[in-house]
């Protein structure tokens, strides 16, 4: 198996209240509305994969779970980058997806099914203690970073937690969230829902 590296930002919303039962129960919780959607949004700052460059590109992983996570039968998809050459798009779908090893391989078990890839402008902006990421007509999110009143500040984190991201992850709400995409619709602005956000760096 070739060696890859990517480095960068991610953050994600979900459709469950915060804070998310999945990440605190080991992801053997039943999610607040019954299933789990989710989109996982990270943006490569550096990396590549048999020495093609992904510098500078973003993806996003939807995916739903009709249960508790733990359980299996995930539905997922990948939003690329428009900008990606058709090299940069097979490679980030062999990351995307654990094909090509790295922390997405773990999930595989628990993959139902693989619903198709689609390439959107992604914008992801980060401002102060706000994060958003928008994929075309597919993917629109917003957090706000829950921000610790200790002297030092900084955002609320949880660790050592089971995610296929960081296992550091820092807490946030959802000012808003809408999916549109691979059958996976969501759409709430009321800010109750659950968010994520962290530096990643992912390796095989």
């Amino acid at each position: 198996m070739a060696e890859w590296h990517i480095e960068g930002d991610y953050m994600e919303t979900c459709n469950c209240d915060f804070l998310c039962p999945c990440i605190t129960s080991n992801l053997t919780a039943v999610p607040t509305e019954g299933d789990c959607k989710a989109a996982i949004a990270m943006k490569i700052t550096k990396g590549e994969k048999d020495g093609v460059s992904l510098d500078g590109l973003s993806f996003i992983v939807l995916l739903h779970a009709p249960g508790a996570m733990a359980d299996g039968n995930i539905k997922v998809g990948l939003i690329v980058d428009e900008k990606a050459s058709d090299e940069q798009t097979a490679a980030i779908g062999d990351i995307a997806t654990g094909a090509a090893g790295g922390p997405m391989e773990a999930l595989g078990p628990l993959v139902g099914e693989v619903a198709g890839m689609e390439k959107r402008p992604i914008h992801f902006v980060s401002d102060g203690n706000r994060i958003s990421v928008s994929a075309g007509d597919m993917v629109d999110q917003q957090i706000e970073v829950i921000t610790s009143a200790l002297p030092d500040g900084g955002p609320v984190r949880i660790e050592n937690v089971p995610h296929p991201v960081s296992t550091s992850l820092a807490l946030a709400k959802a000012l808003n969230s809408r999916f549109n995409a691979f059958g996976i619709d969501w759409d709430d602005a009321t800010g109750s829902r659950n968010g994520h956000f962290a530096p990643f760096a992912w390796s095989a």
